[in-house]
C-alpha cells in the first residue's frame, strides 16, 4: 500500500496528499490540540475541536473557523468497497427462525419503536426457549407469524421499516 490520503473537508471539498507533503509540512505544536502552522508565507492557528478516531473524522478550528475533516487512506477505501467498515449501523432488516419450531410469545406489535436488544420475540425449539433480540433500533413492520405458530428453519418472522 502506497502512503497516500484522501481528505474530504466539510463533505464537499476533496483533496489529495503524499505522506511526503504532510512531513514538509511548516507547523508546530503549540498544545496538545494545538497547531500554528505556516503556509505559503501566511501563518494559520489550527486547534482539534473533537474527533472520531474510529471513523477518522475530526472537527479543526483555522483562524475561527470550523472544519469537518475526513481521512482516508488506499487501505480504508478497500475496506469501504468490501463492506467491512468499522462503526456503521446495523442494517439488518428481518428475522428469520434460524431452527424449525414453535412460536411461544411475541413481545412487539407492528409499528413499535424498538431499541437494540429488545426482546421481539421467543421460539421454542428442541425443548429450549431462543429469545430474538432487536439486532438495531427501528420499527416494526410487520409481524408474519402468531403465538402457537410451528414455523420452519429460515421462514420470516419479523420485517423492520
Amino acid at each position: 500500500m502506497s502512503t497516500n490520503f484522501k481528505v474530504k473537508v466539510n463533505d464537499t471539498f476533496q483533496f489529495d496528499f503524499e505522506k511526503e507533503s504532510v512531513l514538509q509540512l511548516d507547523a508546530v505544536v503549540v498544545d496538545e490540540y494545538k497547531l500554528h502552522v505556516l503556509h505559503q508565507n501566511s501563518p494559520y492557528n489550527a486547534e482539534i475541536i473533537s474527533s472520531d478516531f474510529n471513523q477518522k473524522s475530526y472537527t479543526v478550528k483555522v483562524n475561527n473557523n470550523n472544519y469537518t475533516v475526513a481521512i482516508s487512506n488506499e487501505l480504508d477505501s478497500l475496506i469501504k468497497e468490501m463492506g467491512f467498515e468499522v462503526g456503521l449501523t446495523k442494517q439488518v432488516n428481518a428475522i428469520k427462525a434460524p431452527m424449525p419450531g414453535l412460536i411461544l410469545e411475541i413481545s412487539v406489535e407492528v409499528g413499535q419503536t424498538v431499541k437494540e436488544n429488545d426482546n421481539l420475540i421467543i421460539l421454542g425449539a428442541m425443548k429450549m426457549e431462543n429469545s430474538f433480540l432487536s439486532p438495531r433500533e427501528g420499527v416494526i413492520k410487520t409481524i408474519l407469524v402468531n403465538t402457537g405458530d410451528a414455523v420452519e428453519k429460515g421462514q420470516l418472522l419479523i420485517e423492520f421499516e
